[in-house]
């Protein structure tokens, strides 16, 4: 490949350098590790669904640091990139702890690919949220039995349908509570936690993806480009929701 065709290859998003100190980012820390253990003491059980990239990874790492008891759990969908397969025992094995891997039946899968091609998400929007609905909604269904209460990695900053996200709201599909306990950290407070205390980075962060989900329906975003963008970018900009996080 010629040298030119590498330079004109739009740059691609990089993890964001921040100037927050070490006693800054430790002082959020500690607010969160309360939060997660106030949580933790309100509740019979409390699990973490995570997906492995860096709101996740920090959530994760605070748990095991609080000592709060939340389980961990991910959304084995069948359609994940092998970097995040590999980067759930990576987890495990660096904190000793135990990542329940939850999987979609396998006749919800098979009822999706009968009636719209095993990649028919590309075509609709309807298709879209039935692979979605089969591959993770069902699977964080059964996963969240006997919970009663869960957490996410969510943050305001994140998207426009996310920025009046709160600590705490009522999962009314499932009768439990639901913490957002990131709901109020920047971009920038989120990679000097990563950093400040060494937790292990999803790979795929480093090549362009600011956000991680399916490997079909997932991309590398251009420098400047929403953090969301690369999220089931074919449609509209307003749908980049799979519909665990929508009331």
């Amino acid at each position: 490949m010629s040298s030119s065709t590498l330079s004109n290859r739009p740059a691609l998003w990089r993890i964001p350098a921040h100037q927050i100190s070490a006693n800054a980012i430790h002082a959020k820390a500690e607010i969160l590790f309360e939060r997660l253990k106030t949580i933790a003491q309100e509740h019979q059980d409390v699990r973490f669904a995570t997906s492995l990239a860096a709101e996740d990874m920090v959530v994760t790492d605070a748990i095991i640091q609080s000592g709060a008891k939340i389980s961990l759990f991910t959304l084995a969908t069948g359609r994940l990139h092998q970097e995040t397969i590999e980067m759930t025992s990576q987890v495990e094995k660096h904190y000793g702890v135990a990542v329940l891997r939850v999987e979609p039946q396998a006749s919800d899968v098979e009822a999706f690919v009968d009636k719209y091609g095993l990649n028919g998400f590309y075509d609709t929007e309807e298709a879209k949220k039935a692979c979605c609905g089969a591959r993770k909604i069902k699977p964080l269904n059964q996963a969240l039995i006997g919970a009663d209460a869960w957490l996410t990695g969510q943050r305001r900053e994140q998207a426009v349908t996310r920025s009046d996200l709160p600590l705490r709201e009522e999962d009314d599909a499932r009768g439990i509570a639901k913490y957002n306990p990131l709901f109020e950290w920047t971009e920038a407070e989120v990679w000097a936690y990563l950093q400040n205390k060494n937790v292990p980075i999803h790979p795929l962060h480093f090549q362009g993806y600011p956000s991680i989900g399916c490997e079909p329906c997932t991309r590398a975003v251009k420098e400047g480009e929403d953090i969301r963008a690369g999220r089931w970018w074919w449609l509209q900009q307003d749908s980049k929701e799979c519909g665990l996080h929508v009331k």
